[in-house]
């Protein structure tokens, strides 16, 4: 890794990584795979454009450290920042957005007892393809699919060991008029781990008066605990085939946001609190269930972002209360919700 936190293209494998990290190349760790992964082999023209992260997160003398590391542009490897026990790291990326054609890739992993809160340095902006210049060839997941060169695609895999604690909160995604996006994430939980999760996007440049003008929107998350299935969701929107503005779809929203909770059991009354709140806030249409024992989902809808981020803002703060984390670690202290009428 070069002084900007971003990859060196490696002539050779590399046997030993960052001090503390688990040697790649020891076949008994599956070395010569992550070996063969960490060489770059993408084409010059694809730099930039496709590109995966790696982070490894271990406790290292009763604190949370980022053990190893790789980043390959546009990704960097962001500044961290310590929270007690555990550790605050933003994602960052010296590109201006994702654009069709790109491919990036984010892998991650909370070792046992390692407490992580990630954020995004902005919204994400989802760019379309650029006009006249015809991106690389690429492929979908499955061998059978198409080639296609005007999708942009993230896919990002979590993988939170026992005992461990996983805490992301980013900022609503802006897909661009004519954009077309793809988002996968994989979220595979140990027995005894925690997540929380919140995640948003906007219907397109508000402030512009842009609305619902992106060609697609494609959003997969799936959750597992010991390989069994928690909670799956997945919705692929098109603007010119759905009735988007109906009431009982987007209606007059910009603002949608889904926050997802798993882990230790979640208090009945609590739910029904957070639920009861929520319904109070101007602007702001709300609802919360808990959907196991464990698992609690929050979905919100708004036409400002003012009352949609202090919504957010809430639900996390009493899910940090309720598991027992401290929510005045957050980059902003929680915002108090007033009943309608109230709000400015």
């Amino acid at each position: 890794m070069d002084s900007a936190r971003a990859a060196v293209r490696p002539l050779e494998k590399a046997a030993v990584v960052a001090s503390g990290s688990r040697r790649i190349s020891d076949p008994a760790e599956g070395g010569s795979h992550a070996d063969d992964r960490r060489l770059d082999r993408r084409e010059t023209s694809d730099v930039g454009r496709h590109a995966r992260l790696e982070l490894v997160f271990a406790v290292r003398r009763g604190r949370t450290v980022l053990a190893d590391a790789y980043a390959e542009p546009p990704f960097r490897v962001g500044r961290s920042f310590s929270e007690g026990t555990g550790l605050h790291m933003i994602l960052v990326s010296s590109a201006p957005g994702i654009f069709g054609g790109d491919c990036l890739e984010q892998v991650i992993r909370v070792e046992c007892g390692a407490r992580v809160r990630l954020t995004s340095q902005s919204a994400l902006q989802i760019h379309p393809p650029p006009r006249n210049v015809s991106p690389p060839l690429r492929r979908d997941a499955s061998a059978s699919a198409p080639l296609r060169r005007d999708h942009s695609e993230l896919l990002s895999t979590y993988h939170v060991e026992d005992g461990a604690s996983l805490h992301c909160h980013w900022d609503p995604m802006i897909p661009f008029a004519g954009s077309r996006f793809d988002q996968r994430i994989e979220i595979a939980l140990a027995r005894d781990a925690s997540l929380y999760w919140s995640d948003a996007w906007m219907a397109g440049r508000e402030g512009r008066g842009e609305r619902w003008e992106f060609d697609s929107l494609a959003h997969e998350i799936r959750i597992t605990r010991e390989g069994i299935l928690e909670y799956l969701e997945r919705y692929r929107i098109t603007p010119e085939e759905g009735r988007v503005t109906h009431p009982w779809v987007g209606g007059d929203a910009c603002y949608f946001g889904t926050t997802l909770v798993s882990g230790p059991p979640i208090a009945a009354e609590e739910v029904e609190r957070l639920h009861t709140e929520l319904a109070l806030v101007e602007g702001v249409q709300a609802a919360v269930d808990a959907l196991d024992a464990r698992v609690m989902a929050a979905r919100l809808m708004s036409a400002s972002g003012v009352p949609f981020r202090a919504a957010r803002s809430h639900v996390r703060a009493m899910t940090c209360r309720c598991d027992g984390r401290d929510a005045s670690t957050s980059e902003r202290p929680p915002t108090i919700i007033a009943p309608k009428g109230e709000v400015e």
